[in-house]
């Protein structure tokens, strides 16, 4: 049984992964906008910091206009496509296929084990803490272990934002490995993992959580039987949820992965608070939320077509 629920998870999870990952690229792209530490950042469509305003003419000419923060998920869609091309929006889709595979074939797994051993044996049903304990613990340990995937990932999605003289143009998930691994060292890897691992928990906990609850909750009052119209409402409900908790961290995971570090040279962030401290500090604090829209429109969608997969594919091996 443990078995299974790797194999079910895992096969959702890419589904899911892979359907929806242009959006998860808008995502990232809108999240990298106002980056003070960026090359170039002078001719970059960013927003000016707001707390250190430049009274230099040369300074103020090159900036663009604050309107330019304003930038949303559509545009920055078009922006992508008119720039990079249609092919641009799946940059990176390998990291995801193998992201998904380490990461959310783990949690999903572990995840089952921990509610067939913490269910109620007569009911099938667990209290909601335990339900978010365990989706904790399964969040913690699929994205120790597929971290690698993730920064390969991030920078494969970021990659277009930057000129092209100082693009890293990698070939594929391995390519990016490979090379992340030759030229920063092995520890490169797991670059903003405790941020990966810190996010991962918040989002295995609010979506696997919620998603258990809110359809328990929808059976035990009637409201609609155990078929695809609950799976969707349970499933977009459990999207919303984890898209308010896990915005903030992975907006200083996206930044903290993508920085580039030169040898010899100081770090654009000293650390995950030093990130959140700048970015705040230099955007204001809504900048944590940068990129809510497009992650909540790519949250909504990958949970539903994850658990309305994950649901499927549970029918079709429950003989198994």
């Amino acid at each position: 049984m443990g078995v299974k629920g790797f194999v079910e998870g895992g096969i959702a999870s890419i589904v899911a992964g892979c359907s929806t990952h242009p959006l998860d690229l808008i995502k990232v792209r809108m999240q990298l906008q106002g980056e003070t530490q960026v090359p170039n950042a002078a001719v970059q469509s960013l927003r000016p910091s707001l707390a250190f305003h430049s009274t230099d003419a040369a300074t103020s000419v090159n900036m663009r206009p604050p309107a330019a923060a304003r930038v949303g998920p559509i545009a920055t869609g078009i922006r992508i496509f008119k720039t990079e091309g249609v092919a641009a929006l799946f940059s990176g889709v390998s990291a995801t296929m193998l992201r998904q595979t380490l990461y959310s074939t783990t949690r999903m797994g572990i995840y089952d084990i921990l509610k067939q051993k913490w269910s109620d044996k007569e009911t099938k049903t667990m209290p909601l803490a335990s339900k978010i304990g365990a989706g904790l613990i399964a969040g913690g340990i699929g994205a120790a272990i597929g971290n690698p995937a993730d920064v390969a990932m991030v920078r494969m999605q970021a990659d277009g934002r930057l000129p092209a003289a100082q693009r890293r143009n990698y070939t594929s998930v391995i390519d990016a490995v490979t090379r992340m691994t030759k030229q920063e060292g092995i520890t490169s890897l797991w670059r903003g993992s405790s941020l990966t691992v810190n996010r991962a928990m918040l989002v295995t906990a609010s979506q696997l959580a919620s998603y258990d609850q809110i359809k328990e909750f929808i059976l035990a009052n009637g409201w609609m039987k155990d078929g695809l119209g609950t799976h969707v409402a349970a499933s977009f409900s459990a999207g919303f949820v984890a898209a308010v908790v896990s915005n903030p961290v992975d907006v200083i995971k996206t930044r903290v992965m993508n920085m580039k570090v030169v040898p010899g040279e100081k770090p654009p962030y000293a650390g995950s608070l030093d990130c959140a401290v700048q970015t705040v500090k230099g955007e204001g604090p809504m900048a944590l939320y940068k990129g809510f829209i497009p992650t909540i429109s790519r949250q909504g969608p990958f949970t539903v077509v994850l658990f309305v997969t994950l649901e499927k594919v549970r029918k079709l091996l429950k003989n198994f």
